[in-house]
């Protein structure tokens, strides 16, 4: 090998670290140029579509109308409605007792059973009381002859008159006597104060009772008594002879009628509610005592704005919708409600007969968006579509001249 040869060689096993150093750096420069290059072609593209720069969507209200579903405010008969939840109490009730300690001797009803009052509900032993009558029956019997005898003599003047007198009041002491015997007997039957039906049988022949001592709970529910409150600011609005219509879980078909009975004279100062008893018929007893019942009174028929609750945005204490305005551009108004029947609200303020208000979409606006009925969006959209996928007129055939 020439030595000039040899000194290249040499030079070049020097200089390929170097070369191969320089050539990774440069890589590395060419990645990130590449990684910028990207990420500022993403930032232009959401520059000329993205939210908030102007694009279909952004911006103030955007370019793009939200879909939603509109209705315009116009008055409408309403009837003013009460609702409040209440209890079933039967027209009278009672829970049966005895009034004395004894030993139940017949049990003369069974569970569930109807009664009419004075029916016989359970006979207590007597047999001391029966021994007590005949002892002063015959007292009585003696002291009524001994007197009648002696009525005989003092006619005669044989004996003195306050004699007579003396044995007068021993025989109505006796008879007295017999009475309070009797009235005792009476006491060992129990039976119905009323009509009605029993409920549970608790005692069993040969039982131990007592004053207290719970026999059987007897409820007269041919016409039952429902109980329910209503704030203090909806007295003036119920009065007795207003129409009820209740309804119950149990029977969630069945509705039953009747009329506001009384207004409670006092006013809970803890809850500021009043009780209202109303009046039902409840021919087939399928009213029970204890039930929970849903209670709606109606009142005068009269005209209102009303809005379907789903209209209504909540925000604290505070009611708002979005009326549409110029340009199909919305604005949030705060809105006074009163009554609400069958899922519509009523308008008290804040809207006017003729305003045009968002029903359905209000999820996805804020004050400013521009909006669009959904129905009427895809039937204006179908021929823009149909104008825009069109297939281009073919050119005309070259002429003659021109070939």
């Amino acid at each position: 090998m020439s030595p000039r040869l040899a000194s290249t060689v040499s030079s070049s096993r020097f200089l390929a670290p170097r070369a191969r150093a320089s050539l990774a750096r440069a890589s590395r420069v060419a990645t990130l140029l590449l990684l910028a290059c990207a990420l500022a072609a993403c930032g232009d593209k959401e520059a000329a579509g993205g939210p908030g720069k102007g694009g279909p969507g952004g911006g103030k209200g955007g370019d793009r109308p939200v879909p939603v579903t509109t209705v315009r405010l116009q008055p409408e008969s309403f009837t003013d409605t009460l609702i409040a939840i209440g209890t079933v109490k039967a027209r009278e009730s009672v829970t049966v007792t005895a009034k004395v300690s004894e030993i139940v001797q017949t049990v003369h009803f069974d569970s569930g059973q109807e009664v009419r009052a004075g029916a016989p509900l359970v006979t207590l032993s007597d047999r001391q009381q029966q021994a007590a009558l005949s002892e002063a029956q015959a007292s009585a019997n003696e002291a009524d002859r001994l007197l009648r005898r002696q009525t005989e003599l003092v006619q005669q003047q044989l004996i003195a008159r306050a004699q007579v007198d003396n044995q007068r009041a021993a025989r109505d002491a006796a008879q007295a006597r017999v009475a309070q015997i009797r009235a005792q007997l009476a006491d060992r039957v129990v039976r119905a104060p009323f009509s009605g039906v029993l409920g549970l049988r608790q005692v069993s022949p040969g039982a131990l009772v007592t004053p207290g001592t719970p026999i059987a709970t007897l409820d007269d529910i041919s016409r039952v008594y429902v109980d329910f409150p209503l704030p203090e600011s909806q007295l003036s609005r119920v009065g007795p002879g207003q129409r009820v219509d209740a309804r119950a879980v149990a029977y969630p078909e069945q509705r039953f009628e009747g009329t506001v009975q009384t207004v409670d004279a006092r006013i809970d100062p803890v809850t500021r509610a009043v009780q209202v008893r109303a009046d039902l018929p409840n021919p087939q007893r399928l009213l029970r005592p204890g039930m929970l019942i849903n209670v709606e009174i109606s009142g005068a028929t009269r005209s209102a704005m009303l809005l379907p609750e789903i209209a209504v945005t909540q925000v604290g204490r505070d009611s708002y919708v979005y009326r549409v305005g110029k340009d199909d551009a919305v604005e949030q108004v705060k809105v006074g409600l009163g009554s609400r029947s069958a899922g519509k609200v009523e308008i008290v303020e804040g809207l006017a007969a003729g305003d045009r208000v968002v029903v359905d979409g209000t999820g996805k606006l804020k004050p400013g968006d521009r909006i669009s009925e959904a129905g009427a969006k895809a039937g204006a959209a179908a021929p823009a579509d149909a104008k825009a996928s069109a297939p281009a007129p073919a050119p005309a055939p070259p002429s003659a001249k021109q070939g």
